[in-house]
């Protein structure tokens, strides 16, 4: 099971559609989160701009590892997903959102004669929420709009019908300016009201066919009678209800707390995107590739994988929905697929970000097998070979003024490294510093082996060296009796020249060819693996040096002493007494005479 991320260098391969990406640094600790009406060009800003860029996004870019991302269907989706992310996770880089602040909503309170009010609180059993709203404009323009439409009261009184029969309030401005029909004295009946109140929910819902009928009508009716002014405010209203959202998935109060599982497969890969949402917003967002067994269904994985995840994100919620039914159950979980509604909207929102994945998996293994293919065909042409080299083995010595002399090969099989291929030798006949006779030996040791257990020999034989090495490397082979079946080049370090043997003139491919970066990746690859050999045998060479050969004192021993005092240095000034507590009177008393000499 994996999670799938993008590094810095791939962002070319974020989706052109709207969403959130979160930024990891090398600890796999949220950083960042922002939103994007593009994923691709917005994140691909971060690592192109080099001018105009403050201190604080420099230092933020340096520290990216990883990026993940949430696909979404708009970019009010996106601002909505952002604020919740931030306020949950408070990644350090983000400041503008960190705070306790909430985006507006809009009530329609639980009373007699209701009020249609704004609110950043939501509290449970106060009304009906409506929103988030992205900014106080766009709350205020459809609030202005309601009440221009209807009479609905502003005040807070409480219009039980005791009080109202007692008189105990009084009409106030806004009945006298025309802004409501004062219910405070009974002056307009409950049912008239509720009507206004239920038109106005049938906005706030996205219901706006009644009034922009109403508004189209009115529009054309002033204008008909030369009345302009009052024809352009009503083509001004139609305009605010046609670019007004009611409602989004990404925070939808309707929706409580909730666990999505969707999931899409092929033959070889299931990929599951878990959406959690908490009071109504989603917290949190993962897509899960998971390898499939042989005849596994994609309902026992989700079974399997909606357990763990649950587990995994200390997620209580007693509503989990999902694309397909799942053979399991959960102990007071209700697991439904919804068919309709904002739920079925967030299953779909669910499964895009999963097809996503799924699609661009696919496209990336194609473009690599691709790009494989051409290069090793470019590097069977480029060294004239009879057939494409799809196995390659690389040899290179390490060794520091001959003390210490290792080797390494490394093996690369369709174009990328295959690690449980990779051999270390310690060089047996040798005496200092010799590489040609180096490689020889370990050229004759590899192929000798390879021929006696009757193992694949590779297509191509690269040595980290020039024409000396290679000439050593072909006695190898034709003491092994295998010269002329396998081809094999040098390529020499300080000019990337390519040896081939019997030619005194090296084979010069374009520095900037893809094939000779498949040689150069191969190279520095074995002698990476070389080095870090040789730099570990070394160290433990200097090691016993210091210890192990004092009589008594074995490795254990001596890697107890190192930890406790950390250098040979500090066992020397440490008192036999002290030295006693760690390791004995018997052995302190040998460390102290011998380190004492």
């Amino acid at each position: 099971m994996e999670i799938p991320v993008y590094t810095p260098d791939q962002v070319n391969l974020l989706p052109d559609q709207p969403g959130v990406y979160k930024y990891y640094n090398i600890d796999r600790t949220l950083i960042y989160v922002g939103k994007a009406k593009s994923l691709k060009k917005r994140v691909s800003s971060y690592f192109t701009k080099s001018k105009n860029t403050n201190r604080k996004t420099v230092k933020m870019v340096r520290e990216i590892r990883t990026i993940e991302f949430t696909i979404v269907n708009s970019e009010f989706d996106a601002l909505l997903l952002e604020n919740s992310l931030i306020k949950k996770n408070q990644p350090k880089y983000n400041i503008l959102l960190k705070d306790d602040k909430s985006y507006p909503f809009i009530l329609l309170t639980n009373e007699r004669f209701p009020r249609i009010i704004p609110t950043r609180q939501r509290i449970p059993d106060a009304g009906t929420y409506f929103g988030p709203f992205a900014s106080v404009k766009a709350m205020n323009n459809i609030l202005d709009l309601l009440r221009n439409l209807y009479t609905l009261r502003t005040c807070r009184y409480d219009l039980s019908e005791e009080n109202i029969k007692s008189k105990k309030y009084k009409v106030c401005l806004e009945y006298h300016i025309g802004n409501c029909l004062g219910p405070c004295e009974g002056l307009q009946a409950e049912a008239n009201y509720n009507q206004d109140i239920q038109q106005a929910t049938n906005i706030l819902k996205g219901n706006m066919s009644i009034a922009r009928t109403y508004f189209k009508e009115k529009m054309q009716q002033t204008a008909e009678n030369l009345e302009f002014e009052e024809a352009q405010q009503f083509k001004e209203k139609l305009s605010l209800l046609t670019k007004y959202q009611a409602k989004s998935i990404v925070v939808n109060t309707h929706l409580g707390d909730t666990d999505v599982f969707t999931i899409v497969s092929d033959d070889q890969i299931a990929y599951i995107n878990y959406l959690k949402a908490n009071k109504g917003s989603i917290i949190l967002t993962k897509t899960i590739e998971v390898k499939k067994k042989l005849d596994e269904s994609n309902e026992d994985i989700l079974a399997l994988m909606m357990v763990e995840l649950r587990e995994r994100y200390l997620s209580a919620t007693k509503e989990v929905l999902s694309n397909i039914e799942v053979p399991i159950a959960l102990n007071g979980v209700t697991i439904t697929i919804p068919k309709i509604g904002d739920k079925r909207k967030l299953v779909d929102l669910s499964i895009k970000n999963a097809l996503y994945y799924k699609r661009e998996r696919v496209n990336r293994v194609q473009e690599y097998q691709q790009r494989v293919s051409r290069v090793v065909l470019k590097l069977q042409e480029d060294l004239r070979l009879k057939q494409p080299p799809m196995h390659i083995e690389c040899f290179d010595n390490s060794n520091l003024q001959g003390s210490n002399p290792v080797a390494s090969m490394v093996c690369f099989k369709n174009g990328k490294p295959s690690k449980k291929d990779y051999r270390k030798f310690n060089i047996k006949t040798v005496v200092g510093s010799d590489d040609f006779a180096s490689m020889y030996e370990i050229v004759f040791r590899r192929y000798k082996r390879l021929l006696e257990e009757d193992l694949e020999f590779p297509n191509l034989i690269v040595v980290d060296g020039g024409k000396g090495q290679l000439k050593a490397a072909c006695q190898a082979l034709k003491d092994v009796g295998v010269y002329g079946d396998i081809p094999i080049i040098g390529i020499a370090k300080r000019l990337e020249e390519i040896y081939t043997p019997g030619d005194p003139y090296p084979l010069h491919i374009d520095k900037k060819s893809e094939s000779l970066k498949l040689i150069q990746r191969v190279r520095d690859e074995a002698h990476r693996f070389a080095i870090t050999f040789h730099r570990k045998k070394r160290s433990n060479a200097a090691l016993r040096s210091e210890l192990e050969d004092i009589k008594g004192i074995g490795r254990k021993t001596a890697l107890s002493l190192l930890k406790n005092f950390k250098s040979v240095k500090n066992i020397r000034a440490t008192s036999e007494e002290d030295l006693a507590k760690l390791v004995g009177a018997s052995k302190a008393k040998t460390l102290k005479e011998a380190l004492s000499q």
